[in-house]
């Protein structure tokens, strides 16, 4: 493993798999507790089954909690007004004390918003670009005039900005545009339900991208994503959330999924580190509140103490 690469794992939710709203807060404290790196939200606007607001959703947590990080994998930006959700992000970042990591990308194309809510699917990607430029300009304290194909704006600001001095923006997507896009103006990127061969081909092709920008990204600020459940598909409420995760993304959970015990999540999380990826958003494939916890509770016992062990943190030297 590179040395300049740390290792963290994160725990995300798509649907809501919650019971009670006790049992959301009590997971969330126990994220909190127990050393996970960061808790993801999805970002889902039309839905017939249950899912947060994700932005809404990070803030409450930032409200709840002290250490742990937050973000969304990843926010549908052509779905949403750039000024608004620049203001957003740095208001959360500033009542969190810095521990935003805002991740952005086009929209998938299976989503129901765009029929829902009338919007132009075959335009996300050019209504993504211009968004991020305004975004990253705000975020920096300037006064944006705009004027292109889907934004206009003049004179644009916004205040208070983020802790972060350079707050990040983790692109999401395996497209040749997402590929580009990220070279262009990304700190990281996210995966989300890419396999640890599509994760290479990505970071591969974010590599060869950077060499025509010439720009820099850290090698740790690469990540993927995948499901995990100790047990098996068998197990109650699995089938639901499998198919669930079917539908929206059209792949197959049997192989997307890891389910077994804690070496079948390591030796995923080893296939994924092996392709380049750092950081992990893990998601239970659980339903309900007790089934959450437990799911979460084994992570923080069986799994992250053995993270530390096989990729322990390399400690600053002293100056």
């Amino acid at each position: 493993m590179d040395m300049k690469r740390t290792i963290a794992v994160g725990i995300g939710i798509m649907d809501y798999p919650f019971d009670t709203t006790d049992g959301f807060w009590r997971w969330v404290d126990l994220c909190e507790q127990g050393g996970i790196d960061s808790i993801w939200q999805t970002d889902r606007l039309v839905s017939r089954t249950p899912v947060l607001e994700c932005m809404a959703m990070l803030a409450a947590v930032a409200g709840r909690t002290k250490r742990i990080k937050f973000g969304v994998n990843v926010v549908s930006v052509a779905m949403r007004e750039p000024v608004l959700l620049a203001k957003q992000c740095a208001t959360i970042d500033v009542l969190s004390n810095g521990r935003l990591l805002p991740g952005f990308g086009i929209g998938s194309p299976r989503g129901a918003e765009w029929e829902a809510m009338h919007l132009d699917s075959a335009t996300r990607g050019r209504r993504t670009d211009e968004a991020l430029d305004i975004i990253g300009r705000l975020w920096a304290g300037e006064a944006v005039t705009f004027q292109g194909r889907h934004f206009q704006l003049t004179d644009a600001t916004i205040a208070p900005l983020p802790v972060q001095p350079d707050l990040p923006m983790w692109i999401g997507g395996s497209s040749d545009a997402a590929i580009r896009r990220t070279a262009r103006i990304g700190t990281g990127w996210q995966g989300g339900a890419e396999s640890p061969d599509a994760v290479a081909h990505v970071i591969q092709g974010i590599h060869a991208a950077l060499l025509e920008t010439g720009r820099e990204i850290e090698p740790d600020h690469y990540g993927a994503a995948f499901a995990y459940r100790f047990g098996s598909s068998n197990d109650p409420g699995v089938a639901q959330v499998m198919a669930h995760y079917k539908a929206r993304t059209g792949r197959d959970p049997s192989h997307a999924f890891a389910m077994g015990d804690a070496r079948t999540i390591l030796q995923r999380i080893q296939d994924y580190v092996d392709a380049g990826a750092s950081k992990f958003i893990l998601r239970p494939a659980a339903r309900g509140d007790a089934d959450m916890l437990a799911q979460t509770k084994r992570l923080i016992e069986d799994v992250l103490p053995q993270v530390a062990l096989r990729w322990p943190r390399q400690r600053a030297s002293a100056a």
